[in-house]
C-alpha cells in the first residue's frame, strides 16, 4: 500500500512538473515577435526635437551651447579628464574627482599688470564651491644676474573699501616660496575668494599677484614674470579652475572598478562601425528554437556627432551605454541575479497563480557614470560628471 502510495506520489508531481513546463515553454515568444518595433520613415521633425530637448535635460542644459570653431581645451582639463576618465568617458573611479562638476575660467582682464579678473556668471548660485585654484604660468626670467634663488609670491583678492570698510584694499589668500629660475605652472589656492563672489557677484574685483624678495623687496619684474592673457599663447594663460558639485546625486552604488564589470563579462561583443540589421539584431536575441535569449546586457552606442553636438563636446565622441534585453521567465539563475521578489515573482507567473501578472523584467543592476569635457557658452572649458548613464550589467528584478 505505502509502495502505491509512493508511485502515485511520483506520478502527481511529474503531471504538475509537466503541465509547468508546458506552460514556461507556451511563454518564451516565438521568433515572429521578436523584431523590435521598427518604420524605415523618419520620425517627424517635432519628436526629434522633444528628443534632444530631453536629452540637453539629462546633460543638465535647456540648450547646446553656441559652437565657437576649434579653440583648443586647455591642457589641464584634458590632463584632468584622462585621469578620471576612460577613452569612452566612463568614470574610472568615482572618489578621484572632488565634486562633479570643473570649469576652466580665463583671465577677462587681460591686463599687462599682475592683476586677474574671471566672470563667474555662468557658475549657478545653488553650485558649492568646493574648491578654486588660480593656475599661473612663469616664465623663463629675462634676466640671470640675481643673488636670489627664492621669491615669495602672494596672491591677494581685490576688495571694495566702500563696502568692507578696510583701508588695505585687498585680502591675502595665499602665500608661497617659488624658486626664481624655474619655469612652468605654479598654482595658488583662492576659495576664499571664489565663494565670497558667489555670494555678492558685484564684490568681484580681482586678483593681484605681488612678488617680493626673501627680505620684502620688489622684485625686478624682468627676473619673476608671469604669462598674461595679452602677449602670450592661450597655452599659457592665467586660469582659474574652479571644481564645484551641482547636488546631484547618484541613485544607485557604483563599482569602484566599473571595468571589472566590463572587462569580465562574457556578454557578445558587437561591433560599433555599423548599425546591424533588423534580422541580425533579432537572431542575436532568440536561442536556436526561436525563443528569447535569457537577460544580458548589449551594445547600445550614442554617438554625439549624430546628434549634431561634435561642434561643442570635446571628449568623448560618443560612449556606449549598453542596454538590457532578454527573457526573465521561471527558473532564474543566479546568473540573471535576480532579487528574491523577481524570483517570487516568475513562480508566480509560471503556475498562473494570479491573473495578470508578468515576468520579472530585464533591467541593469549596476550603473556607472560618464563624463563629458565640452566647450560652454562663454567658451569656458568644463568637465562634468553624469551619474547613471551606462548599464554596467543586468539582471532580473
Amino acid at each position: 500500500m505505502n509502495r502505491e502510495t509512493s508511485h502515485s506520489t511520483k506520478m502527481l508531481l511529474f503531471v504538475i512538473r509537466f503541465a509547468i513546463f508546458l506552460r514556461v515553454s507556451s511563454a518564451w515568444p516565438s521568433l515572429s515577435h521578436q523584431e523590435d518595433d521598427f518604420t524605415s520613415e523618419d520620425e517627424p521633425e517635432e519628436v526629434r526635437s522633444a528628443a534632444i530637448k530631453r536629452l540637453l535635460e539629462v546633460f543638465g542644459m535647456e540648450d547646446p551651447p553656441a559652437v565657437h570653431g576649434h579653440k583648443q581645451p586647455p591642457q589641464y582639463m584634458l590632463d584632468l579628464y584622462n585621469t578620471v576618465a576612460d577613452v569612452d568617458g566612463v568614470t574610472k573611479d568615482p572618489y578621484l574627482l572632488e565634486g562633479n562638476t570643473v570649469r576652466s575660467f580665463f583671465d577677462k582682464l587681460r591686463s599687462e599688470q599682475v592683476e586677474f579678473r574671471f566672470n563667474l556668471s555662468i557658475v549657478a548660485r545653488t553650485e558649492k564651491v568646493l574648491t578654486a585654484e588660480l593656475h599661473l604660468f612663469k616664465l623663463r626670467p629675462q634676466t640671470s644676474s640675481s643673488r636670489h634663488h627664492f621669491c615669495q609670491v602672494s596672491v591677494y583678492q581685490l576688495l571694495d573699501n566702500r563696502k568692507t570698510n578696510s583701508t588695505q584694499g585687498r585680502k591675502l589668500l595665499s602665500s608661497r616660496l617659488v624658486p626664481v629660475h624655474s619655469t612652468g605652472w605654479e598654482v595658488f589656492t583662492i576659495t576664499q575668494a571664489v565663494r565670497s563672489w558667489m555670494q555678492d557677484e558685484g564684490s568681484n574685483l580681482g586678483l593681484q599677484v605681488v612678488v617680493r624678495s626673501l627680505g620684502g623687496s620688489q622684485v625686478d619684474l624682468k627676473l619673476v614674470r608671469f604669462a598674461s592673457g595679452r602677449h602670450h599663447h592661450q597655452s599659457k594663460q592665467p586660469m582659474l579652475v574652479l571644481f564645484t558639485d551641482d547636488g546631484r546625486r547618484s541613485a544607485t552604488l557604483e563599482s569602484q572598478n566599473p571595468h571589472e564589470v566590463i572587462s569580465t563579462s562574457i556578454l557578445p561583443q558587437i561591433s560599433m562601425s555599423g548599425s546591424p540589421s533588423r534580422s541580425a539584431r533579432s537572431l542575436d536575441h532568440v536561442d536556436e528554437e526561436g525563443r528569447l535569449k535569457p537577460c544580458q546586457r548589449l551594445p547600445l552606442y550614442v554617438d554625439f556627432e549624430e546628434i549634431g553636438w561634435s561642434g561643442w563636446i570635446v571628449s568623448p565622441r560618443g560612449y556606449n551605454a549598453y542596454h538590457c534585453k532578454g527573457s526573465c521567465s521561471f527558473p532564474l539563475g543566479q546568473n540573471m541575479k535576480p532579487t528574491n521578489h523577481a524570483t517570487v515573482q516568475s513562480i508566480i507567473n509560471a503556475l498562473k497563480l494570479i491573473r495578470g501578472i508578468q515576468t520579472p523584467c530585464c533591467v541593469p543592476d549596476k550603473l556607472f557614470s560618464i563624463n563629458l569635457l565640452y566647450f560652454d557658452d562663454d567658451e569656458n572649458v568644463v568637465l562634468k560628471q553624469y551619474n547613471d548613464m551606462v548599464a554596467g550589467s543586468c539582471g532580473c528584478h
